[in-house]
């Protein structure tokens, strides 16, 4: 498919199939939002990065303000915390995170004494990362402020379109290990102006597609 295919099609996606883009509650005519969500042919990476923004600005603004954490520090206890006692390479597949800025937020969590490192008892070469009852009560002292800001957002679906969504999602998420991290042989980008900035504000930056 040629690259102005893509783009066409890309962009009547991203209007659910309508040839003119529809009339929104809450998104007025003369809105700076409309021609980010209705000509814009990265429309799915935009709303995913709009919508994750409006829980991560509160969330690990709040978190950073009660605990001291920044936002890979508390991933490391919330991923220990789920599914309990876990390598690192683990923690670092399931966050998404880069393994550099994991491994620093592990060493801090570590030595504030909210997990700790053990031998791994099937394989003395491996290292588990172990959720302390500190680290516990840390998560669990704002676990139900994040789930409230998850639920407002939420919300504005009904109970069946929030089943669909989540089907959708866990689709993605599963097919994300197939896709590309680089472009050719260009590197990677790195974490550490995001964190810088994370560090100074206590909220994510606003990168929008």
């Amino acid at each position: 498919m040629l690259a102005d295919d893509v783009t066409r099609q890309s962009i009547y996606e991203g209007r659910a199939g309508r040839d003119v883009p529809q009339t929104v509650d809450g998104i007025p005519e003369d809105s700076p939002l409309r021609p980010r969500l209705w000509g814009n042919p990265c429309w799915f990476s935009y709303r995913l990065n709009y919508l994750a923004l409006h829980f991560n600005n509160p969330v690990y603004g709040m978190i950073q303000s009660r605990l001291g954490l920044l936002r890979p520090e508390f991933v490391v206890l919330w991923s220990l915390y789920l599914g309990g006692p876990s390598v690192q390479t683990d923690v670092v597949r399931a966050s998404g995170f880069p393994k550099n800025t994991l491994s620093r937020a592990a060493n801090k969590v570590h030595r504030l004494g909210l997990i700790e490192r053990k031998d791994d008892a099937e394989d003395q070469r491996r290292i588990t990362l172990h959720l302390t009852e500190k680290g516990r009560q840390a998560v669990e002292s704002v676990k139900d402020d994040m789930l409230a800001q998850e639920r407002q957002m939420l919300d504005c679906l009904s109970p069946a379109e929030r089943l669909i969504l989540s089907e959708i999602l866990t689709k993605l998420v599963s097919a994300s290990g197939g896709w590309s991290q680089t472009f050719g042989d260009e590197p990677a980008g790195e974490d550490e102006p995001a964190a810088q900035q994370t560090e100074k504000t206590g909220a994510e930056p606003a990168v929008h597609s």
